[in-house]
């Protein structure tokens, strides 16, 4: 549906965690008026309805996800079975009556546990800034096939994790630097770069606000099971430690933190 370039800057205007919802609302209320065209009044009117009753759109937690699915040639893992998985465990920890016996006054977005799956490093979906982000990951490995000193695994890299070692005609990856994005894996013509470990990389505790922070990483990729089980530990944690609905990153101290990354630890 076409939008006036004065309804698209006033959309801009809108938070980012509503601005989807707030598009789609609008243009489902303008195309109900029989409009072709949404214009800035369409937006103020669908805005201060929306935000007048928004504890009413409130489920208790949001699940986003990236451009993966509708066939982005990124993906270094493919996340669809693991977000219905993660959906149905939201659903079934009942989070939107937890916030409603621990939040006082009306609930709103913010309060809302969030949960993003990204299919590669590029993080489209931003886990950096969520409750948990989930990352998909894609780790080389080395074969004994011989290597032609080609420099496609270099020139794929953006990261330049990798080298090429003439002396022993192989590469060699700084896996301290390397994303795991598999870009080098597809690009090596021999078979000397091949894939390693294919999951997933845990992020907890990113949050916007007065006092932003990014997510901190678990060391180690993990399974789809493996992810399940971290977002399940999580959601235990949050929900004996919230007292007044504070965000995860709030409690999520460094001791939490290590006795969760122990837990997983490889």
């Amino acid at each position: 549906m076409k939008w006036s370039p004065e309804a698209d800057d006033a959309l801009k205007k809108v938070p980012f965690f509503v601005r989807k919802k707030v598009r789609a609302r609008v243009e489902k209320e303008a195309r109900e008026a029989g409009r072709q065209v949404v214009t800035l009044a369409d937006v103020k009117a669908t805005q201060a309805r929306y935000l007048k009753n928004m504890s009413s759109e409130i489920k208790g937690y949001q699940l986003d996800t990236c451009f993966g699915p509708n066939g982005c040639p990124n993906r270094a893992a493919i996340s669809d079975g693991l977000l219905q998985k993660i959906e149905t465990l939201l659903k079934a920890q009942d989070l939107l009556g937890f916030l409603k016996t621990h939040v006082e006054g009306e609930l709103k977005f913010h309060h809302e546990f969030r949960i993003s799956l990204a299919d590669c490093p590029n993080a489209c979906s931003q886990p950096q800034i969520k409750d948990i982000g989930i990352i998909g990951a894609c780790a080389p490995g080395l074969t004994d096939e011989p290597c032609t000193l080609c420099e496609a695994c270099v020139q794929a890299c953006k990261e330049n994790a990798i080298t090429l070692d003439t002396a022993q005609e192989s590469p060699q990856i700084d896996m301290d630097a390397c994303l795991y994005c598999g870009k080098c894996i597809q690009a090596c013509p021999t078979g000397t770069i091949a894939e390693g470990t294919r999951g997933y990389r845990a992020q907890l505790g990113g949050k916007l606000g007065r006092h932003p922070r990014l997510a901190k990483e678990l060391p180690g990729i993990y399974s789809e099971e493996q992810v399940i089980l971290i977002v399940e530990a999580c959601l235990q944690f949050y929900k004996q430690t919230s007292k007044k609905g504070e965000r995860f990153g709030e409690i999520l101290t460094p001791e939490a933190f290590d006795r969760i990354a122990e837990r997983f630890r490889g």
